[in-house]
């Protein structure tokens, strides 16, 4: 599928993209956003974590998952997964969109997100939690230096929020002891940090025990809802794009684990019961 000419042309549904089940949180909000528009989410569950992947294979990997969604139909895709947003999403957007079809697009969650910084926070010391690949890629970082060369961005790795989101020990008290750890090590680091970006869409079902630790005062950023507004902002403005896309309702999920095992926690973060189709990305 090297070729625009194998792509479907006519309306199809958005896609949404995550190497697991974080996606789902924005897939969520982005159905909120726009209730009648149709859906396909794609999770390389298999696959994940991307987290502690290299670049190269997290690239090939999202690039892949683009592949197929663009197969299905689908001229907006977006990369739900803060990894794939900063380890895969510039790549794809300038080597292979040209190739693939100019026309369709790819977009990110980092970038909505340090958008509305300069909104919410009064210092300028802004704290970033994520997996270690997003921390290490420093993706934030350089779009805050971009859009707020004044801002002062502070980062701490979580390697333990993912699992114990997907373990189902959200609500445990081991899951009380990591995020407070976690928060305490990101905030030493300044006084001053007042907004704390959850660089993770797996976060928010964190989100009640972050906020014990979080201080009065400083604002918490979960990507969902900023995503399906600067989504909707963006069919907005461009038309052309909106007419492409199907209205139907309606959402299809396709994983490349068990269909089974998906679908049982896809339900945690939904809060709805969907069913799955496995599918292998080569």
């Amino acid at each position: 599928m090297s070729s625009i000419t194998t792509l479907p042309t006519s309306p199809g549904p958005i896609g949404v993209f995550d190497s697991g089940y974080g996606g789902l949180t924005v897939l969520r909000e982005i159905r909120h956003a726009l209730p009648d528009a149709d859906f396909i989410y794609l999770g390389d569950n298999a696959r994940a974590p991307y987290g502690t992947r290299s670049f190269d294979l997290v690239y090939q990997f999202t690039l892949q998952a683009v592949k197929r969604l663009f197969a299905e139909g689908c001229h907006l895709v977006i990369l739900a997964c803060n990894t794939a947003s900063a380890k895969a999403l510039r790549s794809i957007q300038q080597r292979d969109l040209p190739g693939l079809d100019p026309d369709r697009r790819v977009l990110g969650v980092i970038r909505p997100t340090v958008e509305i910084l300069g909104k919410v926070s009064h210092s300028g010391h802004i704290g970033i939690v994520g997996t270690p690949g997003t921390v290490a890629s420093q993706s934030y970082n350089m779009e805050i230096e971009k859009l707020y060369p004044e801002f002062k961005t502070f980062t701490h790795a979580c390697p333990m929020w993912v699992p114990l989101v997907e373990y189902r020990e959200a609500n445990s008290p081991g899951a009380d002891y990591f995020v407070k750890k976690d928060v305490e090590q990101l905030l030493a680091q300044s006084a001053d940090i007042d907004t704390m970006i959850l660089g993770c869409t797996h976060y928010p079902m964190l989100l009640d025990k972050i906020s014990k630790y979080v201080p009065a005062g400083i604002n918490v950023l979960s990507q969902g809802k900023i995503v399906a507004d600067s989504l909707a902002d963006y069919l907005h403005r461009h038309p052309e794009m909106d007419k492409k896309i199907t209205r139907g309702a309606s959402t299809r999920f396709l994983t490349t684990e068990r269909a089974d095992r998906f679908a049982s926690l896809a339900n945690l973060f939904l809060g709805d019961d969907i069913e799955a189709s496995q599918i292998v990305l080569a």
